[in-house]
């Protein structure tokens, strides 16, 4: 069990982070599924199929992404169908993509906010488990408008996961 009382199999980062200190100050198994390729030569199906063998190695039943920059592809959703979940700092369908934050701030909307989904192969597009909306502040940059989201985006994904394994299924 981590902090937040949600049982954990594996924590699973993409490249070397702080997140492996973490899980190891909370007793958690940790694997390290580096990308080592940001160029136009990523084989992405190669290393979805990495990923992948590490979850079910683990007995992973539900993933939960966070901060998981590198788009999945298809033999991920095909392995954990309508199991893979994602956050996102902003409203969906409003501002998706890595930039959502920079995004809303742009636009001058004055309410912003985090989204917990179910991932698909299309990016941020998927069925829509939670929402709740952050008010923009008149001094607010992209980091302070950030961080207000990260704060409510934790409770919310942890209750949202949460109330999803107490009644046993995504939808």
């Amino acid at each position: 069990m981590a902090a937040s009382g949600l049982p954990i199999a594996l924590v699973m980062v993409d490249r070397p982070c702080g997140v492996t200190d973490v899980a190891a100050r909370h007793g958690l198994p940790c694997v390290l599924v580096e990308r080592d390729d940001f160029g136009a030569g990523f084989d992405r199906d190669a290393y979805t199929g990495r990923v992948v063998a590490a979850l079910q190695e683990a007995g992973v039943e539900l993933v939960a992404m966070a901060g998981w920059g590198t788009i999945l592809g298809p033999a991920a959703f095909a392995a954990f169908p309508g199991r893979i979940l994602n956050t996102h700092p902003a409203l969906l369908p409003s501002f998706p993509g890595w930039h959502g934050v920079r995004d809303a701030l742009a636009y001058g909307v004055k309410v912003t906010g985090c989204t917990v989904h179910v991932a698909t192969e299309e990016v941020d597009a998927g069925p829509i488990l939670a929402q709740e909306a952050v008010v923009v502040l008149p001094d607010d940059d992209e980091a302070t408008l950030h961080e207000r989201i990260k704060a409510v985006e934790r409770r919310l994904y942890t209750d949202t996961v949460r109330e999803i394994l107490e009644r046993g299924s995504v939808t």
